[in-house]
């Protein structure tokens, strides 16, 4: 069969959203709550306090966006939950009150597609919460409830909230605030693709599907991408999946993964002995050892073959997450890491997603700590800032660094060399992750031009041609990267 994905994804430059933390309107709004209790913005967060970020924050800071080259916007959960994070969902049809509800989204929506940023949602149907309603029947009428077979109850009576006594039913990973829907329920299996369709037709672009790999109901998948591809040919369907996702990725499921397996090697070669183990240890993605040039560039060329070109080309790349320490803190505050982290990220094939505030150089350890308030503009690292636009701006100037093809070139000790090939263009990046600057030759007669301007970052070249040979010298700086496009 023929692989089919959006073609918007493959041009995308995300920027992930947890709505509490990134902005707060500044504009009179009728909000919920008038007294409201919210945490101090720039606090260290807190598991269950809340900051007070809504959707008119994130309209107004569509400028902002905009100037920094973002062109999708994925958000974490926005429905109705008594959660800050709002995993916990209370009503899949009800865009969080706080957050200024369903008009506020609206107003949100349209303004960003007026700037042609597409929208994606957080679709969380591998449970609900508590307090959702089909649930909520169940803890008031027990046995007698009509929803008995949409969740896994597995005696009487239940303890939604008492851990002295077993729950009785089933949770997401032991936890009594998730319980798991049963979506071998024809019922179930419908109200999910029905509020999936809901969404798709209200005008987002598409769904990151939060722990997909839970849902083992034969054909689950198939059905959803069937549902709402039907509406929207174009939307994005994108999995939340640690590890290897080709059972996921053979073009009947999901359009892209959130690509942990570029996160871990990248973070493990730009930071190397930086990392603070204790930041990543308990996470699936493993951004350690570090790995010097020749092993980073086998795992890349490994994840390269893993799955077909058309998906690797929609595939969700990231550094960080909500699930993550932020990039900065893992590599124990080291700038340069988080920089030549960011230059292999924005120069690979898939679509690069930022973790709002790391393009401002915002720190934090695991979550809570990673889910921070977006710092005030006198707190930016403005070189971080920069870099990031510089990056983006090339990313979109040239067409070969988002759908070029990926060659390595030199892969030796600390240096790390490739080239992105569409067509006649050709540019080269390179980079040393070293504490001392290097000189390196190698052979690159596999290109048909010499790329001979720096257009990112700092180094020397020289060519060398003789007949049918070519061979490149480069003189890198320690910790710096370099991109070399032709001279227009």
């Amino acid at each position: 069969m023929q692989i089919q994905t959006p073609d918007w994804v493959k041009h995308a430059v995300f920027y992930q959203i947890f709505p509490d933390r990134f902005a707060k309107s500044k504009q009179p709004r009728k909000r919920l709550l008038q007294n409201f209790l919210w945490e101090e913005w720039h606090e260290i967060p807190t598991l269950q306090g809340y900051k007070g970020g809504d959707l008119w924050g994130v309209m107004e800071e569509l400028d902002y966006l905009q100037d920094l080259g973002i062109n999708a916007i994925y958000f974490t959960p926005i429905f109705q939950s008594a959660s800050n994070h709002r995993y916990h969902t209370h009503d899949y049809y009800q865009v969080d009150p706080m957050l200024g509800g369903n008009p506020a989204f609206k107003e949100l929506l349209d303004a960003a597609h007026q700037r042609n940023i597409k929208v994606v949602l957080d679709g969380v149907f591998n449970h609900a919460s508590r307090g959702f309603f089909f649930f909520h029947d169940i803890l008031e009428n027990g046995p007698y409830s009509p929803w008995l077979n949409w969740f896994k109850i597995e005696g009487w009576p239940l303890s939604a909230y008492n851990g002295e006594f077993p729950a009785n039913y089933a949770g997401w990973d032991g936890n009594r605030a998730l319980p798991v829907f049963n979506h071998d329920n024809s019922e179930v299996q419908e109200y999910i693709m029905e509020i999936a369709e809901y969404w798709i037709k209200f005008g987002i672009d598409g769904w990151r599907l939060d722990v997909p790999f839970e849902i083992k109901t034969p054909g689950f998948w198939q059905k959803f991408r069937e549902r709402v591809k039907a509406i929207n040919p174009e939307a994005y369907i994108v999995g939340e999946v640690w590890l290897d996702a080709r059972e996921w990725l053979d073009g009947t499921q999901f359009d892209g993964v959130m690509n942990y397996l570029f996160a871990g090697p990248t973070i493990a070669f730009a930071a190397g002995d930086r990392v603070d183990i204790q930041q990543v240890q308990d996470r699936a993605y493993h951004p350690y050892p570090p790995l010097f040039a020749k092993e980073y560039g086998e795992k890349i060329q490994y994840l390269l073959e893993l799955y077909p070109w058309e998906i690797q080309l929609t595939q969700l790349n990231l550094l960080a997450s909500h699930d993550t320490a932020r990039l900065l803190s893992i590599a124990g505050g080291d700038k340069a890491s988080v920089e030549l982290a960011t230059l292999l990220l924005l120069t690979f094939p898939g679509a690069p997603s930022i973790y709002y505030g790391d393009e401002v150089g915002l720190p934090g350890c695991l979550d809570p700590d990673s889910r921070r308030g977006f710092p005030m503009e006198k707190k930016w690292e403005i070189d971080v800032l920069n870099y990031h636009k510089h990056l983006i701006a090339l990313r979109q100037k040239y067409p070969a660094l988002r759908t070029g093809l990926y060659h390595v070139l030199f892969a030796e000790e600390t240096v790390y060399v490739f080239a992105r090939i569409l067509d006649g263009e050709e540019l080269i990046v390179a980079v040393n992750a070293g504490t001392e600057p290097v000189n390196v030759s190698f052979d690159a007669a596999n290109l048909k031009s010499h790329p001979d301007l720096v257009i990112y970052g700092r180094g020397e070249f020289l060519w060398n041609i003789e007949g049918e040979n070519s061979q490149l010298e480069l003189s890198i700086p320690s910790r710096t990267g370099l991109i070399l496009s032709a001279a227009n």
